[in-house]
């Protein structure tokens, strides 16, 4: 149970390096434009494809990160490359402080979600997820989204929806990589809401 998690705090750790992702994105396309932002992102992508490739097609050990790889990740494709194509999509077709949202969203919720859910959790919502992981990451939700979105229109509906989506995907998904889906589907939640207002 303490090594459980541990080891979800170091995975959840590495998924905060988005942040950094997101200020030299920031700074790329502040200073040079949108589309090479996108193709920074692209190239840090195709990195981490290769990286994969080495690692599920010619058996290469990662050491570092395969301490983070959880058993049903050891023949699949490892999450950072689900949720970089996320946050390419997200950043590409969403308004920028939807796809901000939507993408830190991902990051804390699920973090939260996980932490509090291995600490706490001990009523089953669905399957292997708690109310106290889907209470934790609900909240975190609404606070990432009270923070970033507050300057647009109907912003509390667009939070809401936002939150709701992320944490009903969240919860439901285990086969399909969550890292690709909540952003998609919480990005496309709000940006509908923002365009119905």
């Amino acid at each position: 149970m303490v090594w459980g998690l541990f080891h979800e705090i170091g995975r959840k750790i590495i998924h905060i390096t988005i942040l950094v992702v997101l200020i030299i994105y920031n700074f790329i396309q502040n200073s040079y434009g949108k589309q090479l932002a996108l193709l920074f992102l692209v190239a840090l992508l195709i990195i981490f494809l290769v990286l994969e490739y080495l690692r599920l097609e010619l058996g290469w050990k990662m050491p570092f990160f395969s301490q983070f790889i959880r058993p049903k990740e050891q023949n699949r494709m490892y999450g950072v490359i689900y949720f970089l194509s996320a946050t390419i999509i997200s950043l590409a077709v969403f308004d920028y402080k939807i796809a901000l949202a939507a993408l830190l969203m991902t990051t804390f919720g699920d973090m939260v979600a996980a932490l509090v859910g291995k600490r706490y959790g001990t009523t089953l919502i669905y399957r292997n997820k708690t109310w106290a992981g889907f209470l934790a990451e609900l909240a975190t939700n609404i606070v990432v989204g009270f923070i970033v979105l507050t300057n647009l229109p109907g912003y509390i509906y667009i939070v809401l929806g936002m939150a709701l989506s992320a944490t009903i995907v969240e919860t439901l998904v285990d086969e399909l990589d969550d890292n690709l889906l909540i952003p998609i589907f919480s990005g496309f939640a709000g940006q509908v809401i923002l365009f119905s207002l």
